[in-house]
């Protein structure tokens, strides 16, 4: 699943994001850390990856594997 990010909080390392689909989800700082990047901006274009139970588990660039 792929969205854009509207909030990042560099200092809690966690945000909210806009998905394709119009929902809006937040990510906390275990799914940002998951992810091996530094920063997030808004607007930038992400994939979100969810664990068993929905919850965001990692927020990459689409271009990452």
């Amino acid at each position: 699943m792929q969205g854009t990010v509207a909030t990042y909080n560099p200092l809690t390392r966690s945000g909210t994001l806009l998905l394709d689909d119009g929902d809006e989800i937040a990510f906390g700082a275990p799914a940002f850390d998951a992810s091996g990047l530094r920063l997030l901006r808004p607007g930038q274009r992400v994939r979100v990856e969810h664990d068993e139970s929905g919850q965001v588990s990692r927020v990459t660039l689409p271009t990452f594997q």
